[in-house]
């Protein structure tokens, strides 16, 4: 249940979400039922053509890669099968070879929005914001209405720092598409990262009502109750995300932050440690992770997040103090700190002369 305090999750059930798993079952079918026929005719690319498209809708993403290159082995001609190829290529994390199919399909001929759609979202998330806009705009001169190229747009404004437009795009593509849990989850992070964390709840609630285990939509919940100054509250929540999402390192790292300024070393270690574990360069992290490690009196863990930061920093000096001062005291070697008393310096002797002589 949502901590109360300001907006509310509303407290009813949500309304009945389609099964993800039965949707894909209907591609996954189609997929088995061309089985047979690619066994009567082997050679026969369209086939496999139909049988990737199928299998990246049902999730299958390496079966469907290796159905599409079979068919571009029996024709290398039609634009769309490097169409579908782009698509399994970037469902892959493959930004470039996904470009470079992609461009493929279009020399061959094929056009669509679907195309300039992928092309526009790869470049999103190669952080080439002006070029995803080029490609989203030719998306919207097609379909002026689709929600996806809305929400791109408004997450390349967004990447761009406009976020007067980004709001502006998130929201449109929220009218077009009210039950999308991910334009919400966006557009309540982006009011809170821009101090409007009463707004920010209310799309968060929203959001949690049609998806209740969303770990990114209870993430934006908490963070909205730490930008109004209800500590309290922000960490039942994000306590609430990470048992739900244990992925969702940035409630992690914000409930250690929190038992570190609170000086709660034992209950900040296991929260900066599992954030470290999924985001390894996580700003000021790994020292306060070391510096709760050295109060807890675990020197030898310490002195190996001191070493890793002395790593990342080789001409810092403090860390490489670090390194020496806690390193001896996980050996048993205790360092004397004490300031040593400044030597005395000789000063010469005041002669007092006489005017005159």
């Amino acid at each position: 249940m949502l901590a109360s305090g300001c907006s509310q999750a509303p407290e009813e059930q949500p309304d009945t979400m389609i099964d993800l798993q039965t949707v894909a079952s209907g591609p996954r079918i189609q997929a088995d039922e061309l089985d047979g026929a690619i066994a009567r005719q082997p050679g026969n690319a369209s086939l496999y053509a139909r049988r990737a498209a199928f299998r990246l809708d049902a999730g299958q993403i390496d079966a469907a890669l290796r159905d599409i290159n079979q068919a571009l082995v029996f024709d290398d001609a039609p634009g769309q099968f490097y169409f579908t190829k782009a698509r399994a290529l970037r469902a892959q994390g493959f930004i470039k070879p996904a470009l470079a199919a992609a461009d493929e399909a279009a020399r061959r001929g094929y056009a669509s929005p679907e195309l300039n759609l992928l092309v526009g979202e790869t470049h999103l998330a190669s952080r080439r914001y002006q070029d995803a806009l080029d490609q989203l705009d030719r998306v919207l001169q097609q379909e002026p209405d689709l929600a996806a190229a809305l929400f791109y747009k408004g997450l390349a404004f967004e990447g761009l720092q406009d976020t007067t437009q980004a709001l502006d795009y998130l929201r449109a593509a929220l009218a077009r598409s009210p039950r999308a849990p991910e334009i919400l989850h966006q557009l309540a992070f982006l009011l809170n990262a821009n101090r409007q964390p009463e707004r920010a709840a209310d799309y968060a609630a929203r959001g949690l009502k049609l998806e209740p285990t969303n770990g990114a939509l209870w993430f934006d919940y908490g963070r909205q109750f730490e930008l109004r100054n209800q500590p309290d509250s922000a960490r039942r929540v994000y306590a609430r995300t990470v048992q739900l999402d244990s992925t969702y390192y940035q409630a992690d790292y914000q409930l250690g932050l929190n038992a570190y300024q609170s000086r709660q070393y034992a209950t900040a270690v296991p929260h900066l440690q599992r954030a470290l574990r999924r985001a390894p360069a996580l700003p000021e992290a790994r020292a306060m992770l070391g510096e709760s490690l050295e109060s807890l009196g675990r020197w030898a863990e310490a002195t190996d997040q001191y070493r890793l930061l002395l790593a990342a920093n080789p001409g810092n000096r403090h860390w490489r103090y670090k390194v020496w001062k806690v390193g001896n005291r996980s050996r048993g070697v205790i360092v004397n700190e004490t300031p040593r008393p400044a030597p005395i310096e000789a000063i010469e002797p005041l002669i007092l002369r006489r005017p005159g002589l």
